[in-house]
């Protein structure tokens, strides 16, 4: 019998895809979800040849549609009969410095990375609470812990929101749900595909989300990944001053 039901949003690429690979491999079945389809439909047939045993379910989402984050989550769940964890993945990153203009490319990132969060968090907690257990995870980052600046001011800002929604979920006890936050440093991904190899403390996409899914699978209710320089430098981050920061990171 599967270990449980996974669902992932942003499932398409990067975390999200190299995430439902490794949670395959752990056993799980799994309800993916993305605007692209075409390429979700390429990850179930190969998850699908690789463990022959798991369920593997895709469905097209843009977790900017409100109404669609609820109609989809809850699609899975009718499909599954449960879901066990929802990690709350999709992400953008295309901001830009305050006041240059680029207002457009703000909003869009506030509105994926943190209303569309929001949604995706009130769509599980629906199901968590009406089968009075479940796993939420939200997928922060290591630039929320402070302020960051110019293309990543807003960014970051939506993510340290993220990371609140969940301490206050779990500030909140629901009986039988669990909630963790994970924050990645910089791990090889789509979203960062443009920056230069050489960018200090960069990892590959499979050892770094193989520290994420580590953490996720102890429930762990906060975790900086990979820990190794992460934990030190969260640490520090919180506490140097911010013209120090700036150059740490």
């Amino acid at each position: 019998m599967p270990p449980g039901v996974v669902l992932i949003t942003g499932a398409s690429a990067g975390l999200g895809e190299e995430m439902a690979r490794q949670f395959a491999a752990l056993g799980y079945d799994l309800a993916l979800c993305a605007r692209r389809t075409d390429r979700l439909d390429q990850l179930r047939d190969e998850i699908t040849a690789a463990h022959p045993d798991r369920r593997v379910s895709v469905r097209a989402l843009d977790v900017t549609d409100d109404d669609a984050v609820f109609t989809v989550f809850q699609q899975f769940a009718d499909e599954f009969g449960r879901i066990d964890r929802v990690v709350v993945n999709a992400g953008l990153g295309k901001g830009a410095p305050l006041g240059t203009g680029r207002f457009d490319a703000n909003r869009a990132t506030a509105m994926v990375n943190f209303v569309g969060a929001l949604a995706q968090a009130e769509a599980a907690l629906t199901i968590f609470r009406t089968q009075k257990r479940g796993h939420l995870v939200l997928i922060s980052s290591m630039s929320a812990l402070r302020g960051m600046r110019k293309s990543m001011t807003t960014y970051a800002a939506t993510k340290a929101g993220v990371a609140a929604i969940a301490e206050g979920v779990r500030s909140e006890r629901v009986p039988g749900v669990d909630v963790s936050v994970i924050y990645p440093g910089y791990i090889r991904s789509e979203m960062n595909a443009h920056v230069k190899q050489k960018t200090k403390f960069m990892v590959d996409t499979v050892p770094g989300v193989r520290a994420m899914v580590a953490a996720i699978e102890k429930r762990k209710v906060k975790a900086y990944v990979p820990a190794w320089p992460w934990v030190p430098i969260g640490v520090a981050m919180r506490v140097l001053p911010l013209s120090v920061v700036r150059k740490m990171v």
